[in-house]
C-alpha cells in the first residue's frame, strides 16, 4: 500500500499488529508483553532490530541511527522509508517478543 503520510502509515501499522499475540499500543508506541518494540517519532518509525541487523540496514542506507541524550543505540534504528515500516515492525515485534534464549536451564 503507498501511503500519503507518516500518519496514515502508523493508523495501519497499528491495525495490522493489533492482531499480534501479545500486542499493545499508545498513540506512538507498539509493545510487545509490555515492551516497546517500535515507536513513531516525527515522520519516522523507530525499531529495535538485532545488532547485525541494525548495522546491514545503516549500512544499506535504508535505516539511520538512533541516539538518546547523545548515546548511539546499535538496536534501536530509524526508518522513514513508509513502505519499510509493516516489515520492520514485525522483525522488532519477533525479536523483542522472542523468549530469551536459556531462560529455563
Amino acid at each position: 500500500m503507498a501511503y500519503e503520510s507518516a500518519g496514515e502509515a502508523w493508523q495501519d501499522l497499528l491495525l495490522i499488529m493489533s492482531g499480534e499475540e501479545g500486542v499493545t499500543s499508545t498513540e506512538s508506541e507498539l509493545l510487545v508483553h509490555g515492551t516497546v518494540f517500535a515507536f513513531r517519532e516525527g515522520d519516522d518509525i523507530v525499531v529495535e532490530v538485532p545488532a547485525a541487523r541494525a548495522s546491514d540496514l545503516k549500512a544499506r542506507g535504508v535505516a539511520s541511527k538512533f541516539s538518546v541524550d547523545g548515546h548511539t543505540s546499535r538496536d534501536w534504528v530509524r526508518v522513514s522509508d513508509l513502505q519499510l515500516w509493516p516489515e520492520l515492525a514485525r522483525e522488532a515485534h519477533e525479536f523483542v517478543g522472542e523468549p530469551a534464549v536459556g531462560g529455563e536451564s
